[in-house]
């Protein structure tokens, strides 16, 4: 009898089965990760009056004049996009630092440059430069760039496919928890306020100190450990302790086989992966999936938040939205992990995307209609937490997991990177373009939106296998019709993997 061959009652078990490590993992990697890139998407809003009268005040010192207008307007875009700049500045980073150092240490190696920036910008206004504060934007986007590359490899590679999708949707929910916390520590209440707003950006110190000094005590990347170092009795024992149990026997095997089909593969180049035939379509995918992330219009609709809660007539309008959409973001994401791995993949994206259509669909109307009826407003607010809902349900998490599934460990660093790359160059694009486009459609802009989110679930719905449970050569092979190339066999490593977990039963190793 084979050891990959167990049990029903014993598979579903496993299923269920989340090791106190593993959480431990997914909770301190994403709070030093992704919880801070969510932070600082969110945190520069609120002090933004403060922060364009600290410019004001400095430039005048040095000069003896007040800014310039266009010359403010200048470099308070520059504070807000060198955040994006810095991302990708990051992702270009992750291929070589992540298989140096491995996926680990680059995580722990990325919290310089948030201790570094958190205390650039706390210190900013008492040292009176404004260039700290943008050099430290600049260093919080590098960390935001590796970490959103680096955390779901990460995780990716020490679950187990039962639970791999669940693992993942821990990197959207802390986006998303980040997000909440720098609307609400932005509160005029809290530390949104003249004489605090550099404390908004010293906390950022905290995530990544409780990261710093928690990683070291983690195993690494049991995939990394096997194909980058060839330490295979490493690979087991991370195995183990990750998983929580002694008997890995089917996690190696199937690590092993992709081990020996990659045996005599070198590490992937950006361009070679590009060129690749075998991944051209896993590689279409994602590229699409990045984009429609950030160009499907979450963003824009903070535009529209406060005035829309305002003429609903709500009283204290920036706590109740903080509190209204921070928490629909948090409960959506929550959600999507909890159902991701019933669910699947594929009816997540594109029922997110195609709700997200129809919502702002319903949006640009009610937008029109706004001061016909009293109601209106209201249902304008909830078509707006219905799109925060539609989008961090699925669209919101989903593209970091599908990347870590499409490809083999050779190609995954440059398969992140050019991921990343998109997701970040598309960021910016929504930031650089979107005012240029409200102010030619106003609230129609909306439909520019819904139109790229049906677009992405169209081609969803005909493009994208579903990925649940499935090991990298079953979703290979689903993508070998459409790419019109069969993927590597891997019936010879079958043999040789059971043959070596034989050796490893042997001496008690597994």
């Amino acid at each position: 009898m084979k050891l990959s061959e167990k049990d029903p009652a014993e598979n579903k078990e496993s299923e269920l089965d989340w090791s106190c490590l593993l959480v431990v993992a997914s909770l301190v990697g994403a709070f030093g990760s992704s919880f801070l890139y969510g932070y600082n998407l969110s945190v520069v809003n609120a002090p933004t009056q403060y922060i364009k009268a600290f410019y004001n005040d400095t430039w005048e010192k040095r000069h003896g004049h007040p800014i310039d207008p266009d010359t403010l307007t200048l470099l308070w875009s520059v504070t807000v996009s060198i955040f994006a700049i810095g991302g990708l500045v990051g992702t270009i980073m992750v291929k070589m630092v992540a298989n140096v150092l491995g996926r680990k240490s680059t995580l722990l190696v990325n919290n310089g440059f948030a201790i570094s920036a958190a205390l650039l910008m706390a210190f900013s206004l008492q040292a009176e430069s404004l260039e700290m504060l943008i050099m430290g934007r600049f260093l919080m986007g590098v960390d935001g760039g590796i970490a959103l590359s680096v955390l779901p490899m990460y995780l990716n590679e020490i679950s187990p496919k039962e639970i791999r999708g669940s693992m993942g949707q821990v990197t959207a929910i802390f986006i998303c928890i980040g997000v909440f916390s720098g609307q609400l520590l932005g509160l005029p209440e809290l530390l949104g306020k003249e004489s605090t707003w550099p404390y908004l950006f010293g906390v950022i110190i905290f995530p990544a100190v409780v990261q710093l000094v928690s990683l070291p005590f983690l195993p690494e990347s049991p995939h990394y450990l096997l194909f980058e170092k060839q330490d295979e009795a490493g690979a087991v024992k991370a195995f183990q302790k990750f998983l929580g149990k002694a008997d890995v026997a089917r996690e190696v095997e199937e690590a092993l086989a992709e081990s020996h089909v990659q045996k005599n593969l070198h590490l992937v180049s950006t361009l070679e992966l590009l060129r690749d035939p075998f991944v051209r379509w896993q590689l279409i995918t994602v590229i699409i999936t990045m984009a429609c992330y950030q160009l499907c219009g979450l963003n824009a609709i903070w535009f529209y938040t406060s005035s829309i809660f305002g003429k609903a007539g709500i009283p204290q309008a920036n706590i109740y939205i903080t509190l209204s959409t921070g928490g629909i973001e948090t409960l959506a994401s929550i959600f999507s992990g909890l159902v991701i791995e019933r669910l699947g993949r594929r009816p997540l994206l594109i029922g997110g995307f195609l709700l997200m259509a129809l919502f702002f669909g319903t949006l640009t109307v009610t937008l029109s209609l706004q001061d016909r009826a009293p109601w209106v407003p209201y249902l304008s607010i909830v078509c707006i937490l219905a799109i925060i809902a539609s989008f961090c349900s699925g669209p919101g998490g989903i593209p970091f997991i599908l990347t870590g599934e499409f490809f083999q460990q050779s190609q995954r660093p440059a398969a992140f990177m050019i991921a990343g790359t998109v997701n970040w160059l598309s960021n910016f694009a929504v930031g650089l373009l979107f005012p240029f486009i409200q102010k030619s459609l106003d609230s129609y802009c909306f439909l520019v939106f819904a139109s790229i989110c049906i677009i992405g679930a169209v081609y969803f719905y005909f493009v994208l296998p579903e990925t649940k449970n499935r090991t990298h050569a079953e979703i290979s092979q689903a993508f070998a019709k459409r790419n019109k190339v069969q993927p590597p066999k891997e019936k010879d490593s079958t043999v040789d993997s059971a043959s070596t977990l034989d050796n490893h039963d042997k001496n008690r190793i597994v």
